[in-house]
């Protein structure tokens, strides 16, 4: 019997276990992949957003504010990446001039950080901005992060504060009884409270128990181009055009490890698992960003990748209790600025759980969560210290990341530990550099294999049944 279980867990559905974690309950989170993260923060634009965008009176701007304000915190107590290096919003009509002095206003009536810039001013430190530009919002508390570092941290502090996690669990039945029974392939659990967190499949998953929901979740897909690191950065900060109807538009974002996202596109589409690139996607990232930034070296892309994020019917987040169902409660439609706000949509859950269910404080909490070696960072003196205690972090098995067999070692055995080759890239990042793990892939497998005690061939690249390798070849050796 749980007191809690979480369905999904992307960076809101573990940041909902790790807060949980603080109380005396029982918590289980149940995710249908073969990790974490593997949805929505998988494959987004990586930013905090400053809050100076969502209507008023709506739940994104309430919790983007209040979730960029806590970013840094909860970066620093679970030692995740954070950088905190402002944005531009740029406009060049007359009409998006009128659209950018309203988003002004939203910044000051939201006491945000903000100034309107003139293109000579934007141009001192943004040479590449493009010269049709006429004004610029410049927005300080705007910050990056690396998504899914965040939502393992997240888990794996949870796990070390009691919460359990299944992987490959996707739930096919809720029935209430005097609990609620949720049913997977596997196993049945109890439970006397459910929190979906499921995103693009929120409202399939509230259906298996209320047939008659008030909401409805599509998905838009966002297609971008990784640029690979630059001698000279092509921008220093997020740049963002003004925004429409659809979204934030086309972005030109540096992230947190020096390469550089353009994207998203934002179209709906009706098969919600498709997450492929397409031609028409990618040439329309193309000619957007070339509206706002000059000299894109579109030939120094080592990767495209899509992603799907859950909008909703309502045009706002959904975080409630079920109104037919007592202990049932939804955290849907987490679009834009959902990860901004992820801390804050966590806090809100859980305050509305605990309004109704007393849980004490647990004594012995730790929030602080051991950060991830990370052997390229170190000086000299501090990569021969690693070397000496194990000679595995002087063997680089990655070289465009510099990523060495012993931090792939320590990301297998942590609490949430790699299992598959795309974890280890998520978690130590082999695989992310201009090669794309044409040369360390092989060996990202043979250190898996060890580790894990499998052959080989039993090793994924992700999912279930994605097998790197499906035989040996006659004149095949061991590597």
């Amino acid at each position: 019997m749980f007191d809690v279980i979480i369905i999904g867990a992307g960076i809101v559905g573990c940041f909902v276990a790790r807060d949980l974690s603080k109380y005396n309950l029982n918590v289980l989170v149940l995710e249908k992949g073969n990790d974490v993260s593997v949805g929505a923060t998988m494959a987004n634009s990586a930013i905090i957003h400053s809050g100076h965008d969502p209507l008023d009176g709506t739940l994104k701007a309430k919790l983007n504010v209040e979730g960029n304000k806590m970013y840094e915190a909860v970066c620093k107590e679970l030692n995740c990446s954070f950088k905190r290096i402002g944005a531009y919003v740029l406009a060049s009509s007359d009409e998006e001039i009128e659209q950018l002095h309203i988003l002004y206003q939203r910044a000051i009536n939201r006491d945000i950080p903000c100034a309107l810039q003139e293109y000579e001013e934007i141009k001192k430190v943004e040479p590449n901005i493009n010269k049709s530009i006429k004004l610029g919002l410049w927005l300080p508390t705007t910050g990056i992060i690396y998504p899914w570092e965040v939502a393992i941290a997240c888990i794996e502090n949870a796990m070390e504060n009691g919460v359990t996690l299944k992987l490959n669990s996707e739930v096919s039945d809720i029935y209430k009884s005097e609990n609620y029974i949720l049913k997977t392939k596997e196993d049945v659990y109890e439970t006397k409270a459910v929190i979906n967190c499921t995103g693009v499949r929120a409202d399939e998953i509230y259906k298996l128990i209320n047939n008659e929901i008030d909401f409805s979740i599509t998905a838009r897909k966002g297609e971008y181009f990784v640029l690979d690191h630059l001698p000279n950065p092509l921008v220093n900060h997020v740049i963002y055009p003004v925004p429409t109807s659809k979204g934030k538009g086309v972005l030109v974002v540096p992230t947190t490890h020096g390469n550089t996202l353009l994207g998203p596109t934002s179209f709906e589409i009706d098969d919600k698992s498709a997450i492929n690139n397409t031609q028409a996607g990618l040439e329309y990232v193309r000619n957007e960003v070339g509206k706002l930034i000059d000299n894109i070296p579109f030939d120094k892309v080592i990767r495209t990748f899509a992603g799907n994020r859950p909008t909703g019917t309502t045009h706002d987040f959904i975080i409630e209790e079920s109104k037919k169902y007592e202990n049932f409660y939804n955290v849907a439609a987490i679009e834009s600025p959902g990860l901004a706000s992820a801390p804050a949509i966590s806090k809100m859950i859980v305050d509305i759980y605990l309004q109704k269910h007393a849980a004490s404080l647990k004594d012995d909490w730790q929030p602080y969560r051991l950060k991830n070696i990370t052997i390229s960072e170190l000086s000299l003196e501090e990569k021969n210290e690693w070397v000496k205690k194990d000679p595995r972090y002087g063997r680089i098995v990655c070289r465009c990341e510099k990523v060495t067999e012993g931090e792939i070692v320590d990301a297998i055995h942590r609490p949430c530990g790699a299992t598959t080759v795309k974890g280890i890239k998520k978690r130590v990042r082999p695989g992310m550099g201009r090669c794309q793990g044409g040369f360390c892939e092989p060996l990202v497998v043979e250190i898996l294999a060890r580790e894990l005690h499998k052959s080989k061939d039993e090793i994924l690249l992700d999912d279930i049944g994605s097998k790197v390798l499906v035989g040996r070849t006659k004149h095949d050796e061991e590597i």
